[in-house]
């Protein structure tokens, strides 16, 4: 079993509030799978003391990939934690993942999967994807990709843009459906289908008289037959 650090805090149910709560760790002594001290919540101010039962750490082994790179590494879970493929979370050292595959330790794989009974986790890179950009100009379809963080949202009607081009987002296919009007999340986003505009580019516009124009600037070279006085 893992030592962990006494937390500051603690969320558990509060008998006044009738709800989940916050609770300060006024003073209190860990255990294996406890925390005995003296508990403020932060919801109504009931102080009390008691024994707390906390779910024990536990820690896995996880195969890492990022891309064409893979690595065994270990990270700590909870005991009470249920996880399931397509799950987002932060491996001990930072890195935000997601899960890809779950082995276990008896019986078939279910869809959820509790802690204790996980004996490895695959997982891949999450902190930028990858989306796939369809672009179509009548006659052709370009095949594209455009980089984005899982939460960044995608809308349909506005305008992605790229070296050559920008193109108007009109659908977009998510793991669930095809959304034609609103937005997606990267995250959910199978492919994006666009558009293609042609670039705009700003006109740059000069004053008539230009106050800082020096003739002395310029070489100017004349043929003595192109000069007539």
């Amino acid at each position: 079993m893992l030592k962990r650090e006494m937390p500051d805090t603690l969320f558990y149910e509060c008998p006044v509030c009738d709800d989940e709560t916050e609770h300060q760790i006024l003073k209190g002594r860990m255990g294996k799978a406890t925390i005995e001290g003296t508990f403020k919540c932060n919801g109504c101010g009931r102080v009390t003391s008691e024994t707390i039962k906390i779910p024990e750490l536990i820690e896995v082994p996880v195969v890492f990939s990022d891309g064409d790179e893979s690595e065994v590494i270990k990270t700590t879970i909870e005991s009470n934690d249920i996880l399931a493929i397509e799950d987002e979370f932060f491996l001990d050292d930072g890195r935000r993942v997601c899960v890809t595959h779950i082995d276990v330790k008896e019986g078939p794989t279910p869809k959820k999967v509790l802690a204790t009974n996980v004996r490895k986790i695959w997982v891949k890179q999450f902190d930028l994807l990858s989306v796939k950009v369809s672009v179509n100009d009548d006659r052709t379809t370009y095949s594209l990709r455009v980089e984005a963080e899982p939460d960044d949202e995608f809308v349909v009607g506005t305008q992605l843009s790229f070296e050559d081009f920008d193109c108007l987002i009109h659908a977009i296919k998510t793991k669930h459906s095809l959304v034609k009007r609103g937005a997606a999340e990267a995250r959910d986003i199978t492919r994006i289908y666009g558009k293609l505009r042609k670039k705009r580019y700003d006109v740059l516009e000069f004053d008539d008289e230009d106050d800082d124009f020096d003739g002395d600037d310029f070489d100017f070279d004349f043929e003595d037959d192109d000069y007539d006085e």
